[in-house]
């Protein structure tokens, strides 16, 4: 399978198949395709996998395209303004994602749900109790709002993140929080009491404008009825 990913900041992902391949896809992320790929719509699993997607926010649904009896291709679309990551997964690469960042992928990458081990991280750390957390092998590709960063974490060596920054990171990587020093500083600094705290080692990939922030901006901006 070959891909070019094009379009930023309404960005793409087109996919080559050869007869016989297929790929997995969120619900409604088809844009377009040849004439030959076939769509099954299935829940991957029954029911205990309908609501584990449920729970990281996915459609309970997925959609498998299949390129039949000769080549074909497929683009994906991305469902807000930002980038698309592709990722090489394989049994040493396992991959982290925030909820809902889900886009396409081979089919021999397995989706499962990742459940935050601190109490406190998933309450206060802003990004939830349950992640994504993509295994198996095959190409994996996720969303990003807006633009994203990486850095490659060392072992002990920490990044502090507000809500909503974290848009994915490899297995390897732990999240605890950080609480803002001050009372003059948590009440009002404008960034929370909390901040999501990242360790090492591994990479993590941080997005420049998290949708719930972009939509939170403009909010004041638009017009209130009567």
């Amino acid at each position: 399978m070959n891909y070019t990913i094009t379009g930023a900041p309404f960005p793409v992902v087109s996919c080559e198949l050869s007869a016989g391949e297929s790929m997995n896809c969120q619900k409604g992320a088809m844009v377009w395709m040849t004439e030959n790929m076939k769509m099954q719509t299935s829940t991957e699993g029954g029911l205990g996998k309908m609501f584990t997607r449920a729970l990281s926010g996915e459609s309970i649904f997925h959609n498998t395209y299949t390129a039949e009896k000769t080549d074909g291709m497929i683009t994906f679309g991305a469902s807000c303004p930002g980038n698309i990551l592709e990722f090489d997964i394989s049994d040493g690469n396992t991959i982290v994602g925030q909820k809902g960042s889900y886009l396409a992928s081979e089919t021999g990458v397995v989706f499962e749900t990742f459940f935050q081990k601190k109490l406190s991280a998933g309450f206060f750390g802003g990004e939830g109790f349950i992640l994504q957390k993509f295994t198996g092998n095959g190409k994996l590709f996720i969303e990003i709002d807006g633009s994203v960063v990486q850095y490659t974490l060392q072992p002990g060596e920490t990044m502090l993140v507000d809500t909503g920054y974290l848009a994915a990171m490899d297995a390897t990587v732990s999240i605890s929080i950080d609480q803002v020093k001050g009372i003059g500083n948590a009440l009002f600094g404008g960034e929370g009491l909390f901040n999501t705290k990242l360790t090492g080692p591994g990479r993590i990939w941080l997005q420049t404008m998290p949708i719930a922030q972009f939509a939170g901006s403009i909010i004041p901006y638009i017009p209130s009825k009567g």
